[in-house]
């Protein structure tokens, strides 16, 4: 059935309304994604860990070595040097070695051993009044055979553990039936040392350089052959420089000075003090105080000045600037030499 062009016209009115309707209907909601602010704090870097040291300088010959070798105490002794006790046990394996004079225009010897302390030492003899002076700084142990009660009382009175033979600590001690008495009175080292591993480790005594050809001596020194010394009529001193060998040769009397295995001594730096000694039945060195001295190292010689504040102190070495003088790593002998007495630089 066709309908009237009237009822047409509306019905396409009406459809034409409906779907503008529907067009003009509310949009979708829509949930924006979600934006994050802007940050006003800057991130903090994380901080880089500092290298735990695994190595350290050896105190007493400036050395690098593994931090777990710096530890115990450093083992002085007073060790003989008459002519009977030659050769002796353990000095080629010394840090440092004192040499002074005592009764009779002879010498004696403090050897201090902390970077390579062998099994046995010797021989020991007793003390004397200058060596509280000389093993203060090294704070540790002392082994010496004796002496007399006001001396043995001056070392009481430092830091340093008295081992002495027929004390307490004599069962680390023992006489060799290789030398004759009093010149064979043998320390235990390694097992004298253990028994007192408690104690710290010794303080740096001398200054060292980074390289050998940096030492003061090395790098602003006079070339020479090495040194003479005399302490007394009876006792006369060389050090040769060995460019084979690369340190100074040691002889005493004019004959090598050699160790239990038939090598001669040796040496890295050889320092000189020249030393103001109170002469009696027993003659005492004046450590504390100021002088005049030599180093010696690789083959040159460089003078210098030194001082030591007190007991305890170690000694201070300078150039003629006022400026500290540093040695080579390795093993040092410090000759202290009378005022009576002389140093030759041999050139």
């Amino acid at each position: 059935m066709s309908l009237p062009l009237r009822a047409v016209s509306a019905l396409t009115v009406l459809a034409v309304s409906s779907a503008l309707l529907v067009g003009c209907g509310p949009e979708p909601e829509t949930v924006a994604s979600p934006t994050a602010a802007p940050s006003t704090a800057s991130a903090t870097p994380t901080p880089t860990p500092t290298p735990t040291p695994t190595t350290g300088v050896s105190p007493l010959r400036g050395t690098i070595v593994p931090l777990d070798e710096i530890k115990g105490p450093a083992l002085a002794a007073k060790i003989d040097n008459h002519w009977d006790a030659r050769p002796q046990w353990g000095l080629e394996r010394t840090d440092i070695v004192f040499e002074e004079l005592v009764e009779g225009g002879i010498t004696r010897y403090v050897a201090v051993w902390f970077s390579d302390v062998p099994k046995e030492i010797g021989p020991i003899r007793s003390i004397r009044p200058m060596d509280p002076e000389i093993i203060g700084p090294f704070k540790g142990i002392i082994a010496f055979s004796g002496g007399k009660r006001p001396f043995i009382e001056m070392i009481w009175a430092t830091d340093v553990h008295a081992a002495i033979h027929g004390g307490k600590d004599g069962v680390h001690m023992f006489r060799s039936s290789q030398k004759r008495a009093p010149h064979n009175v043998v320390v235990k080292a390694q097992e004298l040392r253990k028994a007192y591993k408690k104690l710290a480790p010794p303080a740096q005594q001398f200054d060292y350089a980074t390289a050998a050809a940096q030492a003061s001596a090395a790098a602003d020194g006079a070339s020479a052959k090495g040194l003479d010394l005399v302490f007394s009529s009876e006792s006369h001193r060389a050090w040769r420089w060995s460019e084979k060998a690369g340190a100074y040769l040691r002889s005493q009397s004019g004959r090598k000075d050699v160790d239990s295995h038939g090598t001669q001594l040796r040496a890295t730096n050889v320092v000189t003090l020249t030393v103001k000694v109170e002469y009696g039945t027993v003659p005492r060195t004046r450590l504390v105080g100021k002088g005049s001295g030599t180093v010696s190292t690789g083959g040159k010689t460089l003078k210098v000045k030194w001082s030591k504040k007190d007991r305890d102190s170690r000694i201070v070495l300078t150039d003629s600037d006022g400026e500290p003088v540093t040695l080579a790593a390795g093993n040092t002998w410090v000759e202290l030499v009378p005022e009576r007495g002389s140093v030759t630089i041999v050139k």
